[in-house]
Parts: C-alpha cells; sequence; structure tokens
C-alpha cells in the first residue's frame, strides 16, 4: 500500500504544515516562497511562451504565493499585470510581506477590471484557498465567472478557487484550471465529484516537508493510479488449471436486457476467471451462447440449475445487471441474500435492497450516485455534496465493501477509503456497470479479497477506458470497448 498516494483534509494540511516546517526548521515565509517557485516552474514548464502575464491575488496565503508568483515572472522579463481581489488592509503576515517583496522589483497592483478585453497569455489564479466553506461571495463570483469565460489557460495555486478542498464540489462557482499546483499534502477534493471539471492536471509539490508531514499524519484517503497500487494480482502456477481460478456466477439480463448480464460474463472471462456461468431469462440463452460459447448459459427459470449454481457450484456470485424488479427477479435476489458465497451487488439488486435493507459484510455493493441515494433515502445531491461521508453512510448501513461511482470512483471497506485516478468522460455509457460488475466478480473467483476485488476491479475497468480512449477518443467509448483492454490489464 506503500504507492498508494496519501489524501488529507484541509485541516489537516493547514495544522500539519506549520509542525512539519517547525521540524526542518523552516520559516512559514520560506514555505510561502518554495510554493510560489514551484508555481512559476510548472507556468514555465507547460507554457514557455508566455510573455503577458495576470496573476489574481486574494487576501490569504494563497494570495501570498500569488504575489510571489509576480514577482517571479517580473524578474524573469515578462510582462506581469496582477490584480488584487481585496483591499490592501485585509493582508497580513507573510502575505502582505510577499506584496511588498513584489512591489520591490517595480511591481504594481490594479483592482479587477472587467470592463476591458484581458490581454494575458496566462492566467495564475490564487484568489482562494483550502478555508473556503461557504458559498463563494458575489464578488468573488463575478471575479472568477470573468477569468473562467476570458479563454485564457489558467494554473491554479493549490486549488481551484471555489472548489471545496475535502470533498470537491463546486462551492457555487470554481476557477476552471488546466492545471493545479498543490503543496504539502495532497487534498481529499481534488480527486472526486464536481474536482475532475476544475482541477485539470494537478502537480503535486512537497516543498522539502512532506515526508515529515506524511510522518505526522495519518491520510484521509489513498488516490490509486496503476492496478498495482493496492497489490498485484495473484500470481498463477504453472500448474494450474480451470478450476483452480475460480467458479463465478453471474443473474441477470430479464427480457428484454440480456446484454448487460452479457457484459458481465465477458468481463469476467476477460479479467480471469476459471469458468463463468450465466442464470438469465430463458429468452436470452441461446443469443447468449452464440455471442459467447465460453460462458455457461442456462435459463433461470431451471430450479435445478440454479440451486445447484448457488449452493454448489458458484465461489461468488454478481446479481443485478439487466434483472429487473419482478417478483422472479425478487426471488433470485432472495436466494442470492441468503448464500454464504461471496456477492456483488449492482443495478436492479440495489433497488431490490433499498427497499429491503438489510447488512452483510460478504458482499460488494456497486452504486452509482442515483442509487446511492435511493440506498440511503436522499438526494443525489445530497450524495454529491460529500461523497466521503456518503460512501462511509452506506456502509454503515449495509456494510461490506461500497464502491461509490462516479467521476472519482470511492471504494470504501469500514477502515479505509481509496480514491480511483482514472477513467474518462466517455464512460459515461450503457453497459459501463455491468462490466465493472463482471470485472470484480471474477476477481472475486481467483482468491482476491472483497476490498482488493473491488479496488483492483475499480481500476482495472478504468484504466481499459483510458487506453481505449488514448487510441480511438473518448466520444463512441462502448461498454465492450474495454473487454481487451481488461484483459491486457489483468496480465500487466
Amino acid at each position: 500500500m506503500s504507492s498508494m498516494k496519501p489524501l488529507y483534509s484541509a485541516a489537516q494540511v493547514k495544522s500539519g504544515e506549520v509542525k512539519a516546517a517547525k521540524a526542518k526548521s523552516v520559516a512559514m515565509y520560506e514555505l510561502m516562497l518554495r510554493a510560489g517557485s514551484e508555481v512559476f516552474e510548472v507556468m514555465r514548464h507547460q507554457y514557455p511562451n508566455c510573455k503577458r502575464l495576470l496573476v489574481v491575488c486574494g487576501g490569504g496565503n494563497n494570495g501570498g504565493d500569488g504575489y510571489v508568483v509576480a514577482r517571479l515572472a517580473l524578474e524573469a522579463g515578462i510582462e506581469v499585470s496582477v490584480w488584487q481581489s481585496v483591499a490592501k488592509d485585509k493582508l497580513s503576515g507573510d502575505a502582505l510581506t510577499a506584496y511588498h517583496d513584489y512591489l520591490a522589483v517595480g511591481g504594481s497592483v490594479e483592482a479587477p477590471d472587467f470592463s476591458k478585453e484581458l490581454d494575458a497569455d496566462c492566467i495564475v489564479d490564487a484568489i482562494l484557498g483550502t478555508g473556503l466553506t461557504g458559498s463563494v461571495r458575489a464578488d468573488t463570483a463575478q471575479l472568477i465567472e470573468y477569468l473562467n469565460h476570458s479563454g485564457i489557460k489558467i494554473i491554479s495555486v493549490d486549488l481551484p478557487s471555489g472548489l471545496s478542498s475535502d470533498t470537491g464540489r463546486s462551492l457555487g462557482v470554481s476557477v476552471k484550471a488546466l492545471h493545479t499546483v498543490s503543496f504539502i499534502g495532497l487534498k481529499c477534493g481534488l480527486f472526486t465529484a464536481q474536482a475532475r471539471d476544475f482541477t485539470g492536471d494537478v502537480h503535486f509539490r512537497g516543498l522539502g516537508v512532506d515526508d515529515e508531514f506524511d510522518k505526522q499524519n495519518t491520510p484521509k484517503a489513498h488516490l490509486l493510479t496503476t492496478v498495482s497500487d493496492f497489490a498485484p494480482l495473484l500470481r498463477r502456477n504453472k500448474s494450474a488449471h480451470k478450476g483452480h481460478h475460480g467458479k463465478a456466477l453471474i443473474i441477470g439480463g430479464h427480457q428484454g436486457m440480456g446484454g448487460a448480464s452479457l457484459l458481465s460474463s465477458q468481463a469476467c472471462m476477460r479479467v480471469g476467471a476459471g469458468l463463468t456461468a450465466l442464470l438469465t431469462h430463458p429468452d436470452n440463452t441461446i443469443a447468449s451462447t452464440i455471442a459467447c460459447p465460453e460462458v455457461m448459459a442456462s435459463s433461470w427459470q431451471d430450479k435445478t440449475s440454479v440451486e445447484f449454481r448457488l449452493s454448489q457450484w458458484c465461489d461468488c456470485v454478481a446479481i443485478g445487471p439487466g434483472l429487473g424488479t419482478d417478483s422472479h427477479s425478487k426471488r433470485m435476489f432472495d436466494k442470492v441474500c441468503t448464500s454464504e458465497v461471496n456477492k456483488v451487488l449492482d443495478a436492479d439488486a440495489l433497488n431490490l435492497l433499498a427497499a429491503n435493507p438489510n447488512r452483510d459484510n460478504q458482499r460488494i455493493l456497486t452504486p452509482h450516485p442515483a442509487e446511492a441515494a435511493r440506498l440511503l433515502e436522499c438526494s443525489v445531491d445530497n450524495i454529491e455534496h460529500d461523497r466521503y461521508l456518503a460512501v462511509e453512510k452506506l456502509y454503515g448501513r449495509y456494510g461490506g465493501v461500497i464502491v461509490l461511482k462516479g467521476a472519482g470512483t470511492l471504494i470504501f471497506d469500514g477502515k479505509h477509503t481509496y480514491v480511483c485516478n482514472a477513467g474518462n468522460p466517455g464512460m459515461a455509457t450503457a453497459g459501463m456497470g455491468d462490466v465493472l460488475t463482471g470485472v470484480i466478480v471474477g476477481l472475486l473467483a481467483q482468491g482476491e479479497s472483497l476490498v482488493s476485488a473491488a479496488v483492483k476491479g475499480v481500476m482495472i475497468h478504468s484504466l481499459a477506458a483510458d487506453r481505449d480512449a488514448r487510441h480511438k477518443g473518448e466520444r463512441g467509448l462502448c461498454a465492450s470497448d474495454l473487454l481487451p483492454h481488461i484483459r491486457f490489464l489483468a496480465n500487466d
């Protein structure tokens, strides 16, 4: 787990940076100088042809970092304009020192002027820091909207102004940056919810004190970037046969919904399950056999087959893709709930669970925000308001391992939260969740633990989508396009 990146709350970073700097004998103003220097270096690297720079500074330390950037740019011969969003008498401490240092090299400041078109190659956003919790004030919101509509490339200091550093939601309006330079400890809110729309590429800079900070603080979550961040996939013996790699059962595919369960079954095979069986509506069995003969498809109306597969044959079961919610679907759901094997519940199985809540620590739930809202009897806005809190509430009510899907998918096992930093907007299409269900149950079949299957499954699924999008683009990405990439990643 050491390869995962730790994520922290804003409060942890605010108090922890002082303690870490003290332990390393680094003055706080020196930290500000280092932060401004790192932002400047990122700007020079990303936009080497920048000749005119606009730095927009607020009143806190975030604004102080901006004044450091402005001074460095001025000294490098760049034409610099600084907009000061607060009155000078609002500046204090290190931010005031940075302001005076900028003036000392010939810099000047002015109030934001919305009456003229901006003339800059790049903008540095240093307006609001991590302390913002309520909605952005009207005057600042107007400024942020103006910058966003300018069409000029924006680099944000620490986090885009207007974004919650803890939850990733936009507090009314947020700066839409192409790059964000974050310091000392990565903030939880940079990687989930609406944050994906605003942060652009996130660059981490420890400022020489992050090692001490990490020692002194326990992460709130962990950021995943590769499949092996959590742990490598289980190795296979050279003498292995199909029975050594698990028997996965998938239940789903009501009349007219056979594609959902077939996608799950194919994903289960492609991730490496030894044997995959599908119980589905009788209308789907022939089509499933033709489309994928390796999947053992049979009718869920065959009571003998259902009892054998569930009670004697399978090592794990996934239920929900295309399941439906009628009386027959409910009977299948009830049978799975009383089974002793590890389970994955998705789609209609989650809707049935919401109507009949129960706890089970032998299962993985994979809700999207609307399903999560039904499970918690709240609105989707409540879920997206604080996804970290939502995933904990889901665990509190239902147990097991929770996978809260969406931009920056969260995985919570009751002790640790993991955040997926992969995936792309092309995944917002039918069947993607069905494929994820198949990947996860396929990993369970091969002996992965519940949390390991959930974490690795989410990462394989998202990285598969990214691999395909890199070659063919995000638009038009289909769930079945992920299958060959899933196989590649399971063997990488």
